[in-house]
């Protein structure tokens, strides 16, 4: 899909392409010099193979531009679900966690025994608070783990106690298993400057497992690229919104969990220049919020939270729903209508595709007695093979499956067949469809592009599904279903909106999840009633919202209004993350820690080890130093061009007994800044 010709090109103007992957759309977009977004287009996301889909949308782009206009293309941007999915969906490579120092109960606190695909093997060695060395690390038995694992796992992580305040074995620890094999190592010390070891191994072991997958991304795009003759330097956006080579990506790829949601907050800024307003990406999975404020979004300070992951990875602070185009619409156990959080190709667009399907679904529309899991279909995924590790229910519903979609209720049979189908489905074997808020939209004509006539044979046949399950209900026509189903959409549109606005302020949030009392109000302005006859309470949101996404303007009138917010729909609100994904700029921050060990000792931590001075000043002017400096290293490394630096130092004073304050710590943290270097990519 296509957006148009081509706004005018500059002359002599480099251009910059910026590519995403969402659930539903992988979304390209052409930027010239002066940052005009010039040309734009869409293609499916192909989850079995995501760059099938990068593909289409980079050659539909390129295929807008005038004549020569590939050959100036200088930077090359792409912001990626693919490490959020692998975290939420739990695909992962095997790998070795090496732990030096670390005692049992601290592995228990990790969380990494007994995870599936990942061998722990303890080994003497760390550090203690202050930076020296608490046992001396053992060389020989990770000798010994390497080479019993080396040929059953993808990649090592290395984590040791302490190794934010000296690094030393961690360094030894990856010199050690890169002299023996081949595999990537991940060091902990690397990810994060906090405590707290557990996390950083855990940490440092998601990074490890993600290595794989990332690379097959990049690999496949930069086939992508060199196809069309582009040579320009490719750059990952990162989960606070910022951009790195994609080389560094292939070392820390889980600094790209949130990637696709952090583009979208970047892209608003941009596309519509404001400084303090909650930013809504509808897409066809998912729904996600944010809140920027002073044209910087807000952070986890301390790491994202992914699929039950931990992380100290620093990533815009997101508020994630199951709610898009593209979710599920279906009854729950009480015959009430719901939505998601499984996404379900529409019918409408299984149709386009098939339209053989067209016929299936009219014989259903006319018929009173459905069969079970009517208007649902499932069809295999091109080019994908199950291996051998398919269970015996899992492996007869994959030979049920072809080529071309069949009924659930041939292909599955039962619910036990169904849930063997889905997980077929998370591993991207097969495909599943059914009806959802775009073949709504399409019955209401809010929404085009596909078929509207699957769509509404769909709604017909949820509406005597229903009225099957609850037989005191009349049968809703096929308009009414579909104004249910936007009710719904905006109803929880507007709920996540407002709870991730009130998430913002301290003493606000939900107890246990709940909201108690504001519950009430809260509900009461989503439904768009007053709270009483007597009572005129409304909550509002004091900034714009900002809707991006295909979806938006379908949806969000209406919730701007309940939520008494100005509503701002930027011009390319489809096609914002891709915008995003090449509109950020690269941005690297360290820290160096100066504390006390003893009285009057001022210790420095450098990585490359520690120094002790007798004076508070002379330490912290090092500080500053180092962190300016391997800020600088790290930013220029991740593909900034002339990046400036900001240093700020945090104290931590204490109390003396003479009543005087004194330096007990200080963090010294220096973020070199730059936009990304284009033209040709940068030597390694």
């Amino acid at each position: 899909m296509n957006n148009g010709a081509p706004e005018a090109l500059l002359p002599s103007s480099d251009l910059w392409i910026g590519l995403d992957t969402g659930g539903t759309y992988t979304d390209a977009v052409a930027l010239d010099s002066a940052r005009r977004v010039i040309a734009c287009a869409k293609a499916l996301t192909t989850h079995w193979d995501l760059s099938v889909g990068l593909g289409a949308a980079l050659r539909s782009v390129l295929d807008t531009l005038p004549e020569g206009a590939r050959q100036r293309i200088s930077l090359v941007s792409v912001s990626t679900t693919l490490a959020t999915n692998a975290v939420v969906e739990n695909r992962f490579s095997p790998i070795c966690a090496v732990l030096a120092g670390f005692n049992d109960r601290m592995v228990e606190k990790a969380g990494l025994r007994g995870q599936t695909g990942v061998s722990v093997v303890q080994v003497s060695g760390g550090h203690d608070p202050t930076g020296c060395e608490e046992e001396p690390l053992d060389e020989a038995a990770v000798e010994a783990a390497v080479r019993e694992f080396a040929p059953r796992v993808e990649a090592f992580a290395v984590a040791a106690q302490f190794s934010v305040r000296n690094p030393d074995h961690e360094l030894r620890l990856r010199k050690r298993i890169r002299a023996l094999c081949d595999k990537p190592v991940t060091c902990s010390h690397e990810l994060s400057a906090q405590l707290n070891a557990p996390k950083r191994a855990l940490t440092a072991a998601l990074n490890a497992r993600l290595v794989p997958q990332i690379r097959h991304l990049l690999d496949a795009l930069g086939q992508a690229l060199a196809r069309e003759g582009i040579s320009a330097p490719l750059m990952v956006v990162k989960g606070d919104g910022t951009l790195m080579r994609a080389q560094v990506a292939l070392e820390y790829p889980v600094e790209t969990v949130l990637s696709g949601p952090a583009a979208s907050v970047v892209g608003a800024a941009f596309l519509t220049g404001l400084k303090d307003f909650a930013v809504a990406d509808m897409g066809g999975t998912t729904t996600d919020v944010a809140v920027i404020v002073g044209e910087r979004p807000v952070v986890r300070a301390d790491g994202a939270v992914i699929g039950g992951w931990r992380t100290m990875v620093e990533a815009v602070d997101v508020h994630t729903c199951g709610l898009g185009g593209d979710s599920e619409v279906r009854l729950d156990r009480d015959a009430h209508m719901r939505l998601g959080p499984r996404r379900v190709m529409p019918l409408s667009l299984l149709a386009h595709q098939f339209p053989e399907v067209l016929a299936d679904l009219t014989l259903l529309g006319n018929i009173e007695r459905l069969p079970p899991f009517a208007g649902q279909y499932a069809h295999r995924n091109p080019g994908r093979d199950p291996g051998p590790n398919l269970d015996r229910l899992e492996q007869r519903v994959w030979e049920a499956l072809g080529t071309t979609p069949r009924r659930l209720d041939v292909v599955a049979r039962t619910s036990q067949g169904v849930e063997a189908l889905r997980r077929l489905v998370d591993r991207g074997l097969a495909s599943l469809a059914g009806f959802t808020p775009s073949d709504a939209m399409h019955v209401l004509g809010r929404q085009s592009g596909w078929s509207a006539d699957a769509a509404r044979l769909g709604a017909a046949i949820f509406a005597t599904e229903e009225r099957n399950e609850r037989s005191s209900l009349d049968k809703d026509t096929s308009e009414r279903i579909c104004e249910r189903v936007l009710e719904l959409v905006i109803r929880q549109a507007a709920r996540l909106v407002l709870e991730s606005a009130l998430a913002q302020d301290p003493g606000v949030e939900p107890h246990n999840g709940r909201w108690g009392p504001l519950g009430i109000l809260i509900e009461r302005v989503v439904e768009g009633r007053p709270v009483s006859s007597l009572i005129d309470g409304r909550l509002c949101l004091s900034n714009p919202l900002v809707a991006i996404g295909a979806p938006a303007a379908v949806f969000y009138p209406e919730v701007a209004r309940r939520l008494g917010a100005p509503l701002v729909v930027p011009e390319h609100a489809a096609v914002c993350n891709a915008v995003g994904a090449v509109a950020g700029v690269v941005s690297e921050t360290h820290d160096v820690l100066v504390n006390q060990p003893e009285w009057k000792v001022f210790r420095v931590h450098d990585p490359a080890g520690f120094r002790d001075f007798t004076e508070a000043d002379e330490a912290i002017e090092l500080a500053k130093r180092i962190s300016r400096e391997l800020a600088l290293e790290a930013a220029r490394r991740a593909g900034a061009i002339d990046p400036h630096v900001e240093t700020t130092i945090i104290e931590r004073r204490a109390h003396g007994r003479s009543g005087d304050d004194y330096l007990a710590e200080a963090t010294v943290r220096s973020r070199a800044t730059g936009r990304p270097a284009t033209g040709h990519p940068p030597s390694s």
